[in-house]
């Protein structure tokens, strides 16, 4: 088995625009302190995380264009990670751009960009990539082909906001669930009931992602359990939940207990909070296990 982390899905680029006080009101303003052009995606953030977690990646996916090809390949080529599935063509490439403040971030993008012709700007996952890894981080938006490879190939993969009824759900190793993403499609359930929801219909670990309210999560069959925040001076959150799935990939890596996977991950998304951007300033075992150890 070789020893690397298929990442398959989103890699794009982000401008980011740190505010001053809180996001306006419609037809108010607000103060723009930082702004930053950087790495972005769901696979690109958490792929970025787990380099600087000394794990070694490989990433699938996403075609780049020309605004972000340079500035995805420039800072992926002095890390573990290797980019040579990742195509490139002559569209401008996917980018977002999110107004981040203390509490929130809201997103404008572009995606549906993806898919504007018969013939989609991502490659189908590699089938001997998902063979040779160890493990996978899958990114539903691209479809389900890389969940039915990782089962066809005996692969353990973790997966972010997918349906509770999805093949992601039912076949996961682990799911983390956003309550953003509860609050969208199961707006009329509590999260107790959504949680027996998503366990009842799935093989592995299930995780409901509650910001400053820790993680509440569990297994078929057994009451929810829960884990606190960390309590860190958050200065952006914009990807914390990329950085969350990039916490329970590498306890996955590792081989971690439920409890373990889960502490680690919230501990690893606290202190991504701490940085802007974070591809700049990625979590590293230091600094996680510093609040873990707290």
């Amino acid at each position: 088995m070789n020893d690397f982390v298929y990442m398959y899905g989103m890699v794009m680029s982000t401008v980011g625009f740190l505010l001053n006080g809180q996001f306006p009101k419609a037809d108010g303003t607000a103060n723009i302190r930082k702004k930053h052009h950087q790495l972005g995606g769901e696979t690109g953030t958490a792929a970025a995380v787990l380099c600087s977690l000394g794990v070694n990646v490989k990433l699938g996916g996403s075609h780049l264009g020309r605004l972000n090809r340079d500035l995805i390949l420039n800072y992926f080529a002095d890390k573990c990670a290797d980019v040579s599935e990742l195509k490139h063509e002559d569209f401008d490439g996917i980018i977002d751009w999110v107004f981040i403040d203390s509490q929130s971030r809201t997103c404008f993008g572009e995606w549906d960009k993806l898919f504007s012709r018969s013939e989609p700007f991502y490659e189908p996952p590699c089938e001997s990539s998902v063979r040779e890894c160890k493990c996978i981080g899958a990114d539903p938006f691209f479809g389900e082909d890389i969940a039915r490879l990782a089962v066809k190939h005996g692969k353990p993969y973790a997966v972010i906001d997918c349906e509770h009824d999805s093949f992601f759900n039912k076949h996961c190793a682990v799911n983390a669930v956003s309550h953003q993403y509860l609050d969208d499609h199961y707006s009329s359930m509590s999260y107790d009931d959504a949680y027996s929801l998503y366990t009842d219909n799935s093989d592995g670990l299930v995780i409901f992602t509650l910001g400053e309210k820790g993680a509440m999560y569990g297994r078929r069959g057994q009451a929810p359990k829960y884990c606190e925040a960390f309590e860190v001076n958050a200065v952006s959150t914009l990807g914390a939940g990329d950085t969350f799935k990039a916490g329970t990939i590498y306890a996955l890596y590792k081989g971690m207990s439920d409890d373990e996977l889960v502490r680690f991950s919230c501990a690893t998304a606290a202190s991504a909070c701490m940085y802007f951007p974070i591809a700049d300033n990625p979590p590293t075992i230091d600094r996680i296990n510093k609040l873990i150890l707290k």
